[in-house]
């Protein structure tokens, strides 16, 4: 590492001006903004149809520390442990406030105070504890309950459903009592309280939680089973670059927030809510796009993700079968058969978009969310998600959809998609999206391959479709254009032709590929969101571009507000806040762009090149096949380790690396390091096993 301080450890002496990007606190089920007297749960909406929003929940930790005597302010959001802590040092002692999403035990919160006497003295020391809190939301109707067990108690229901029929979900809160003042009294030379906060649906989870928060208090392992969670998390996988310390903390604090974002990875609640563009702490009526889950979750978060994480990538895609159901009612109204996802998802799947356009026109969502399933069983071989997993009624529907929304035309004898808003958002009601095309095309191909793996009759109108789906393409100029008609020179939002390479993976000339970046480039709108020019420098990277890609990366660090790294959609700090959606892209560019890492039916494929102030890049814990793999990119070389497997996990497959240019086949063998110079090649099973397709 070249940072010479720890680089997981994100220190200042003054807190933003701007409080939105004071660091978010969060663990897949609550998110809070440290302070803040709003916190969110995830799943937990009010208001019906375009008026949805994550429903504001009370926060009773939303407390500041003080004290009357002249005291030094330090703030630190360690993401090692997830925990932010405030510290005031004064001549006669220091007060420590720690605040943490609890990493294991997701109904819980907890705020930790330690007093540490600094001079002997007869004195007893006060500390006043000022509270921002009041039991009561604008979204949720709340009551009071009985006291449980020494906590406070306050229930309630969201004030309209998502839909007309739908249910109003029910909050319970269950919090220590946390007075105004805390003593420390003459004897003592240190004294330490905790407070806990539990927030469930039902009244037997919220109290279970709160026993599990007291126990946990009693035998002073509140802290240490929190810290414990993450430390499993990073030790599952890091990345980590030398020779840059801007990119090095960045990448920590993208992959930080993400992993904040999902469920514990012992969670088997099968609740997980998805992942909106601001994260659980952000969301409420009419701020970060109101919480709602967009493609943003399925194509720029989640891959970075899957790359480590099976368990928390099977978490996505479960979170979309929950929502078929509402997804065959927004295909229906459409008119069409299938499923047709919404471009703005709850919990329902029905669309919850405030505009209908979105939802009428943005449908490549629907092959966004296929690429992420086709991803997950290339990555894992893991049949049981398309099975008793109901995975295979996503691939499934999603085609069904295409081949009814697709019209014939006999000019060109192809298939178009019509009146279609792509993803760059500035154009709508165009028709042949190359983008929405193509991701169409690969969703219809992959249903044909897992129908026929899964011994399922395919509708031959699937292959049909794919076949003669038109890709628009300029022979002239040998570019991609957006649409049909559009312009070259036109502005445009942000990525849309140019993740036709990466992440969808169309074939084209190396030609091609520059051309559609060089066409793109110069008139993508400078101040659009943050993701975008991730995709500009996997397209370089391809190129053997390093340098070039390098520049267009560090665009990104505009977007990263403050000392916490906390992320702003555009590059003014304005927009969705603690935006994943960027973290999601720049972890992309660093993961699959420098990597060269492709997820493909019977590989994965890697590509390495750094720019020249990258000296190493170390990513550790790629999962490939039940595999854990460590992975060290140098300039001239790759250093491969296959970790040993762990007692009682299941057999995995026999790997071997096969480099390309020469056909050399090295066997990758638990704990034995291997090197080679570097180039590109792939990772594959050393002897095909699988009997849905030939390997």
């Amino acid at each position: 590492m070249s940072c010479n301080e720890d680089p997981y450890i994100f220190s200042t002496d003054t807190l933003p001006t701007d409080l939105r990007f004071l660091p978010p606190l969060a663990n897949g089920l609550l998110g809070w903004r440290v302070y803040n007297n709003i916190m969110h749960m995830g799943g937990v909406y009010n208001g019906e149809g375009g008026q949805c929003h994550r429903a504001d929940v009370p926060c009773p930790l939303a407390v500041e520390v003080d004290i009357e005597e002249p005291a030094q302010h330090a703030y630190s959001l360690d993401t090692h442990t997830g925990i932010f802590t405030h510290t005031l040092s004064s001549a006669s002692v220091t007060i420590s406030q720690s605040f943490y999403s609890h990493r294991y035990h997701s109904h819980l919160m907890v705020m930790e105070v330690l007093l540490v006497r600094q001079v002997t003295s007869e004195q007893p020391i006060n500390v006043k504890l000022v509270s921002s809190f009041t039991p009561q939301s604008k979204d949720i109707v709340f009551e009071s309950g009985p006291d449980y067990k020494g906590g406070r108690h306050i229930q309630g229901n969201t004030k309209s459903a998502e839909f007309p029929g739908g249910s109003c979900p029910t909050v319970h809160l269950i919090w220590t009592p946390i007075p105004s003042t805390l003593t420390m009294l003459p004897e003592q030379s240190e004294a330490r309280w905790g407070f806990i906060l539990v927030a469930a649906n039902g009244l037997d989870t919220v109290q279970a939680s709160f026993d599990e928060g007291l126990n946990l208090m009693a035998t002073g392992n509140l802290r240490p089973s929190h810290e414990k969670a993450w430390k499993e998390l990073w030790l599952q996988s890091t990345v980590e670059a030398s020779g840059s310390d801007s990119l090095c903390k960045a990448l920590i604090g993208c992959m930080f927030y993400l992993l904040s974002a999902f469920p514990s990875i012992h969670d088997t609640s099968s609740s997980f809510g998805g992942v909106s563009p601001g994260g659980l702490s952000n969301g409420g009526d009419g701020q970060d796009y109101w919480g709602h889950v967009f493609w943003d979750q399925d194509i720029w978060m989640y891959p970075g993700i899957a790359l480590f994480y099976p368990k928390l990538a099977r978490a996505v895609l479960e979170y979309r079968v929950g929502t078929i159901d509402g997804a065959k009612d927004n295909a229906q109204k459409q008119g069409y058969k299938g499923i047709k996802f919404p471009w703005e998802s709850a919990v329902s799947g029905r669309e919850v978009c405030p505009e209908d356009i979105y939802g009428q026109q943005e449908i490549h969502i629907n092959g966004d969310v296929t690429l992420a399933f086709q991803h997950y069983l290339y990555l894992t071989e893991d049949l049981s998600m398309f099975t008793e997993g109901r995975g295979s009624e996503v691939i499934y529907g999603v085609a069904d959809y295409w081949v009814s929304r697709v019209r014939w035309n006999p000019e060109d004898q192809k298939y178009h998609l019509l009146g279609v808003m792509p993803p760059d958002e500035y154009y709508y009601n165009v028709n042949n999206s190359v983008f929405t095309n193509t991701v169409a095309k690969f969703s219809l191909q992959f249903a044909v391959e897992l129908a026929a793996c899964l011994q399922y009759p395919a509708p031959k109108e699937w292959q049909e479709v794919a076949e003669h789906l038109k890709i628009p393409f300029d022979q002239e100029s040998q570019y991609h254009p957006e649409f049909d008609g559009y312009v070259k020179g036109h502005p445009v939002k942000q990525a849309d032709t140019v993740m036709l390479g990466y992440p969808l993976g169309l074939p084209m000339s190396p030609e091609v590929r520059r051309n559609d970046l060089e066409v793109y480039e110069p008139v993508t709108d400078p101040n659009g969101p943050a993701m975008t020019w991730g995709m500009f420098a996997i397209g370089w990277l391809e190129l053997g571009e390093a340098e070039k890609a390098h520049l267009l990366l560090e665009k990104c660090f505009k977007n990263i507000q403050g000392p916490f790294q906390v992320w702003s959609e555009s590059s003014d700090g304005s927009g969705a806040v603690n935006f994943l959606t960027g973290m999601g892209g720049f972890l992309q560019a660093v993961l699959f762009g420098y990597t060269g890492f492709r997820v493909q039916r019977d590989c994965l494929a890697f590509s390495p090149l750094l720019p020249s102030d990258i000296s190493e890049l170390c990513v550790r814990g790629v999962n490939y096949l039940g595999s854990q793999m460590d992975w060290l990119l140098r300039k001239d070389d790759v250093c491969i380790i296959l970790r040993e497997q762990a007692s009682g996990a299941d057999k995995s497959h026999d790997l071997q690396v096969v480099l390309k240019a020469s056909g050399t086949k090295i066997p990758l063998t638990p704990g034995n390091p291997v090197t080679f110079p570097r180039e590109p090649g792939c990772v594959c099973k050393v002897v095909s096993t699988s009997s849905c397709w030939p390997f």
